[in-house]
């Protein structure tokens, strides 16, 4: 394989520049993804094979979503699918027994995880009044508990999520924020041309693409690719940050 060349790898951004670089714009609305973003590792597959683990759901639900994201794995089903479809799987179960499992979830799997260089900009950006967005493919109620760390109210978070009647969970989709479909949650709240946002994976690229200043961090080997091509720096948290 040829190695790259220079012009094709990324400025690699050190904190304090991260940092500077950020509050350099004076923003007025910051857009967060979450997943590998402000915390490592994928909250939405460990969330369902924790449910599955702990028995939360049925086995025969364990059976049918096990299949569908082998076949994810395999590129057979596309990421959109996925994550709606690991949010439809609880169809049937109550909403306050979901929110407690993803509370003891968060507290036990993901919190540690957590980027303290993160937590600390979004709280240096909230003090300056900046406006929050947390965005994620992710289900709502593991992203809503997330938040919690962060204080950023629910009614700013737009993730997966499915119609709750009386209580239970239904099947019907209401949104599944991915890839396109970042941008259109946020274009739904009236946040068009936000002025910073932050994301990991080849799938926030859209929502990178419309902000005043992408900040791509902890990238996957395809944002960084991305990256390169249009000319955004990166960054990666001491925890994650490449040797």
């Amino acid at each position: 394989m040829t190695p790259p060349t220079i012009s094709a790898v990324p400025q690699l951004l050190s904190t304090s520049d991260f940092e500077q670089a950020v509050h350099a714009l004076n923003p007025r609305v910051a857009v967060f993804d979450c997943d590998g973003t402000l915390w490592s590792g994928d909250a939405g597959s460990a969330f369902m094979h924790w449910t599955i683990d702990t028995g939360l759901l049925s086995r025969s639900a364990t059976d049918w979503l096990d299949g569908r994201y082998r076949k994810y794995k395999r590129g057979e089903v596309s990421e959109l699918a996925i994550c709606g479809e690991m949010v439809q799987v609880y169809h049937g179960l109550r909403e306050d027994e979901m929110r407690r499992a993803a509370s003891d979830f968060f507290r036990a799997k993901i919190e540690r995880n957590i980027f303290p260089e993160m937590q600390r900009l979004i709280a240096a950006l909230q003090r300056d009044g900046v406006e929050i967005w947390a965005v994620s493919s992710t289900n709502d109620w593991v992203i809503e508990e997330g938040m919690k760390r962060f204080d950023i109210p629910a009614n700013r978070v737009l993730a997966a999520r499915v119609e709750v009647a009386t209580g239970i969970v239904s099947e019907r989709l209401l949104d599944v924020p991915t890839d396109q479909g970042k941008v259109d949650s946020l274009a739904r709240v009236g946040i068009t041309q936000p002025d910073a946002v932050f994301g990991n994976s080849v799938h926030d690229a859209a929502m990178l693409a419309i902000a005043r200043r992408a900040f791509p961090v902890n990238p996957t080997p395809a944002l960084v690719e991305r990256s390169a091509a249009e000319g955004w720096p990166i960054y990666f948290p001491a925890s994650v940050r490449p040797a």
